[in-house]
């Protein structure tokens, strides 16, 4: 935008509405964002002009590695003297640093051991939601650290360096293993929260024509084909119910899931569809909603009418399922009738 279209823009706002527009770029802003508007709100303070300092690559990647394995192994938790009773209550501040200065080393030429360092914070930051590693009751809102936002910032930097296919490679064995459908921090009503979007939702505006969405999917099957052999040779967990990974995983990944189905068929990619829908590291309801929505396409009614009968059975009070099953007239279990009943009271 001009400086006019800028203002125009702006003149709708009230002054709380500025003051809000101003607050989220002060808080979401780099250092030196943060530093450019304290100098416009105090000009008379003295304020040092902020520069990227060097990051080593190789440096910040260790301290990544040894802050990650320490707060994996309970060490931020307490009884542990490889962290001070200090350093376990400013974690927050260690982890916030280190997410920048990663980023900062994404700049570096050989972008391979920044990646690799912010990966393992975002793995951390997502396995914050289940597992207790920081006294905190909200860790991602302590950090300040939206995991959208910096798979963002990341896939932008792969796909630079790498170009699409590689970028493809690398990402697609992300957006398994980091989607979340209910966002990463515990509660979902928090400031951090309110930033999140899904990671689909990142994706799909960088997959510009059918060939990328072809060329992505074909990925993303590949790197569901590791899950799935990964999981096969893996000892079970006996506190794991069988096939619950499976089927929270097929959950994450509905949002996924509807976009393919809306961008693949009629294209070269379309056979994907049904590696998707029978894949072994996929189950449950959502994915034979997945295979009704798929067989409705095709003209398959009555495949489709039972296949979203039986997703129901599972899912009774699943408002997408009880939506699809009214535009597809499907017949509604029983528990499901109740469920339709109840809310129409």
């Amino acid at each position: 935008m001009s400086r006019d279209e800028f203002f125009a823009k702006l003149a709708s706002f009230d002054e709380d509405g500025l003051k809000k527009v101003v607050w989220t770029l002060y808080w979401r802003g780099s250092a030196q964002m943060r530093e450019r508007i304290e100098a416009q709100i105090d000009p008379d303070a003295r304020v040092q002009p902020a520069t990227d300092p060097a990051v080593d690559p190789t440096a910040v990647a260790t301290e990544v590695d040894e802050f990650v394995t320490l707060a994996r192994s309970g060490a931020y938790l307490g009884g542990d003297r490889r962290v001070s009773p200090k350093e376990r209550s400013r974690w927050r501040f260690t982890f916030r640093r280190l997410a920048d200065d990663a980023q900062l080393a994404l700049a570096d030429p050989d972008v391979s051991t920044a990646a690799a360092a912010f990966e393992q914070l975002v793995d951390l930051a997502c396995h914050t939601h289940d597992f207790e590693y920081f006294r905190s009751e909200e860790p991602l809102v302590a950090a300040r650290f939206v995991v959208s936002d910096a798979v963002a910032l990341l896939w932008a930097r792969l796909r630079e360096v790498y170009g699409f296919a590689g970028f493809a490679e690398r990402a697609a064995p992300q957006l398994i293993r980091w989607e979340s459908r209910y966002g990463w921090t515990r509660s979902g009503d928090n400031r951090v929260a309110e930033q999140e979007t899904s990671l689909a939702s990142v994706l799909a505006p960088t997959l510009r024509a059918a060939d990328m969405w072809t060329g992505f999917t074909q990925h993303y099957v590949d790197a569901l084909d590791q899950v799935a052999r990964d999981e096969a040779n893996a000892p079970r967990q006996p506190w794991r119910t069988d096939g619950w990974d499976r089927r929270w995983r097929t959950g994450n990944l509905a949002e996924w899931h509807a976009m393919l189905l809306d961008r693949l068929p009629g294209t070269e990619g379309e056979h994907l569809l049904d590696r998707i829908a029978t894949h072994p590291a996929l189950d449950g309801a959502e994915l034979t909603f997945f295979q009704a929505r798929l067989a409705h396409q095709r003209g398959e009614l009555a495949q489709a009418r039972q296949l979203v009968h039986d997703a129901l059975t599972e899912l009774p009070g699943q408002r997408q399922l009880l939506g699809f099953a009214a535009q597809i007239g499907a017949e509604l279990p029983p528990r499901a009738r109740q469920v339709v009943e109840d809310r129409t009271r």
